[in-house]
């Protein structure tokens, strides 16, 4: 097991009624706040105005920055850090998923620099005195109320890619699983396929020592397959989206990856595709997984594929290891199929002579993901044919 050191500083509140915490946790930072939210689903489902009583009551003076997009792009972000400067913002307060946190984060990361975002985008260590952040969560996907990561999509490159800074862990977060449940199947959908596919990236490796990380990625990877096909029959059930909800944050917390290496290999993989053509990021996950499970499956990678199997879906013992290996494929591909998210990219409308285009956009700055297997473009073109 590696060494690790692992600091989280965010200060967490879960459970219904949490929402009575925003306006304490707001007031340590300041009064002048950027609120920073989606397409207005927050309006439809009452939790815009209650936002707004809280800022009425607490006196907050406040500025909007709304309509960010399911892939936040680099031209929104810029319009927060106008918005900002302009005001003088003291604290940027996310209510929504991953996106609007995500921008929220380089918004916040990008007051103080004089360039593009983007360059933060590139290169984080030029994100210097980071606004506070502060996120009411409205989705269970991204994990990003309590990480430092953030993904922004550049329209004019064709590009996504993640960013990861110290500070753009958010200061509070309030997770009120009850928030979630207007949200539609598709996306409680999408965001299953998100926290799975984050707790595979921390979970596969071919070289480890972590049984501990290992039992706990298992434990929220069956979470997802008890409580997702709930939460779609019963939008309304609380044990599932609280569980749901929680497991969105341990994927991607850092828990699951201390102690081992974990090159991740599908997100890369996927950012391409969305920054062509703004696929949804959980089903542009559930459709690559599976393709680049069976892509790199051999005797090097058949014994962490079957434990995979053994542990997660209670395979058989008696199966050998190749054959635990593929059944285990198997059952993911079944699993995201049964919530309804399409399982191919013709399915997406991406055109297929395209592929090669996108594969070689993949790998940042090079040629090559480095994952549990390296990915050359040609590999990433590949896996691209395989989920055709």
């Amino acid at each position: 097991m590696k060494n690790f050191h692992y600091h989280m500083p965010v200060d967490l509140f879960f459970g219904q009624g949490q929402l009575q915490q925003l306006a304490p946790q707001m007031k340590r930072f300041g009064n002048r706040v950027l609120l920073v939210y989606g397409g207005g689903s927050i309006k439809r489902n009452g939790i815009y105005q209650q936002i707004m009583d809280i800022f009425a009551q607490e006196q907050i003076s406040f500025w909007e920055l709304s309509g960010v997009e399911p892939n936040p792009r680099l031209e929104t972000v810029v319009r927060g850090v106008e918005l900002c400067r302009e005001h003088q913002i003291e604290l940027v307060l996310a209510v929504g998923g991953g996106s609007s946190i995500d921008c929220a984060k380089v918004v916040a990361g990008s007051v103080q620099y004089d360039g593009s975002p983007w360059d933060i985008v590139l290169d984080s260590s030029l994100a210097q005195d980071v606004l506070p952040i502060g996120v009411v969560l409205t989705l269970s996907a991204t994990g990003s109320e309590m990480d430092p990561m953030a993904v922004i999509t550049n329209t004019q490159l064709n590009l996504k890619y993640g960013v990861g800074h110290p500070d753009f862990i958010p200061k509070f977060s309030i997770l009120d699983p009850t928030f979630t449940y207007s949200v539609p199947a598709s996306q409680t959908a999408a965001g299953t396929a998100d926290m799975m596919s984050h707790t595979f990236e921390n979970y596969f490796t071919l070289q480890d020592g972590a049984f501990i990380s290992n039992r706990l990625a298992e434990a929220v990877l069956q979470t997802c397959i008890q409580y997702a096909p709930i939460a779609l029959r019963e939008p309304d059930n609380y044990e599932a989206r609280a569980n749901l909800m929680w497991a969105s944050s341990l994927a991607i917390n850092g828990l699951l990856k201390y102690g081992k290496d974990c090159p991740w290999s599908v997100h890369a993989m996927e950012h391409a595709l969305s920054a062509y053509y703004d696929v949804t990021h959980g089903v542009g996950l559930a459709i690559l997984t599976p393709a680049w499970m069976e892509y790199i499956l051999d005797d090097t990678t058949a014994q962490m594929f079957a434990d995979y199997g053994y542990h997660v879906w209670q395979l058989e013992r008696s199966l050998d290891t190749m054959s635990a290996a593929k059944a285990a494929i198997n059952k993911t591909r079944e699993f995201f199929a049964s919530l309804g998210i399409p399982m191919s990219l013709r399915q997406l409308g991406i055109p297929e002579d395209m592929l090669e285009t996108m594969a070689k956009s993949a790998p940042k700055g090079g040629n090559t993901i480095n994952g549990v297997k390296p990915l050359h473009w040609q590999d990433v073109l590949n896996i691209y044919k395989m989920a055709y």
